[in-house]
Parts: structure tokens; sequence; C-alpha cells
């Protein structure tokens, strides 16, 4: 696996995970609608393609051509009712279908872990429709990851902890950089395809 699309690419785990992907030395397409919020030192880097997952074509043609997709769609921190993550993740996976693209890691939530009813009330609707990405991704019939981090906080990098398939989150945060850089690594480890994630960074002492 050679090239790779980014979805959400100037989120806070999407940056994190272009930045690994370039580590790893790995050719990437960055999808964005605005190209002015990649960061200066990635725009030689990367191929910046501007889309909008709500259009099939551009996504269709962003998919084209790449071994894998990592999905890191966001809201930008804004609550209210949306169908627009799940809506847009529909559209990558059945271009994936259509280009004979397999493998996908797509980020969630941890509330995913919790009962309906234990999910703050001012999470439920985007939650909601992280639940709608979710049932998409398993109908899939692809190589998917689903991972549900827990806070996602701006400390550097350190170990973590991976759990397939828990029943709960085994932490209460992960870093944005290893976050990022688990999005990429999963495409390539057979062993998350087709699970749910959890993960976190080991406690501090």
């Amino acid at each position: 696996m050679k090239k790779i699309v980014i979805f959400g690419s100037t989120g806070v785990t999407g940056l994190c995970a272009v930045e690994a992907a370039v580590k790893k030395d790995l050719q990437v397409r960055a999808f964005l609608r605005d190209p002015a919020k990649l960061s200066d030192h990635l725009k030689d880097k990367v191929e910046v393609f501007k889309g909008d997952v709500l259009e099939p074509d551009s996504v269709a043609n962003a998919v084209e051509g790449n071994d894998g997709v990592v999905v890191t769609l966001g809201t930008r921190n804004c609550l209210d009712p949306t169908s627009d993550l799940s809506e847009g993740l529909k559209n990558i996976l059945e271009a994936m279908r259509a280009k004979n693209v397999k493998n996908i890691t797509v980020c969630m939530s941890a509330f995913l872990f919790y009962e309906p009813d234990k999910v703050p009330e001012k999470f439920v609707p985007l939650n909601d429709d992280h639940k709608r990405m979710y049932e998409a991704l398993k109908e899939s019939g692809l190589n998917w990851v689903a991972v549900f981090p827990p806070h996602i906080s701006e400390d550097p990098s350190r170990e973590i902890i991976v759990e397939i398939n828990p029943q709960k989150s085994p932490g209460r945060a992960i870093s944005k950089w290893d976050l990022g850089a688990f999005m990429v690594d999963a495409l390539f480890e057979s062993k998350y395809y087709k699970s749910v994630i959890g993960l976190c960074n080991v406690p501090k002492q």
C-alpha cells in the first residue's frame, strides 16, 4: 500500500494523520474543502484535492487510484444535528466499491460505547450521526476499521493502549498525534479489519 486519501485532512486528527502518512513515505492525497487550512509545510508534500464529501463525483475522483482511505470527518466542534458525516461516508464507501479500493479507517467517538441514555445530552445529535456512520461501515463489505477514541488531547505522543472490539473505552484520553498515526497504521494491519478499536494513552505516572 503506497497511496492513500485522507478525508477531513485539515481537522485536528486529520492534520496529524497527514503528518503521520508523510513520515511513512506514503503518497498522500489530502481531500479538503479549504486548501488554505492545510499547514504550509505539508502543501508541497501531499497532493491537495479540493472537494466536498457531499458531492459524490468529487469523492469518486479522490478515491480513484488509491490503495487505502482514512476518514477523519468532523464538525469543527458544532454539536447541532447533522447527517453530513454519515452521508459523506456513504459517498466514500460507494466510491471505494466502484473503484475497487478495500481498506478504510474511520474515526468516530467513544460515546458509541455508551448505553444511549448515558450519552451526555449535548452530544446526542452528533452521536446519532456517528451511529449511522458505523452502520454504513458494517454493511460496506470492505476491510473497515472503526476507531472510537475518547477525549482527543493536545499532549505529545506517548505509548498507547489498543483494544479490539472492547465493551468500553480502555481510557479517558488519546493524543491527537497518536490517534492520527493510528488511523494510518491500522490500514496496514489485517488484525484490525472489520473491528471496533478502543484506544488511549498509557496513563502518566
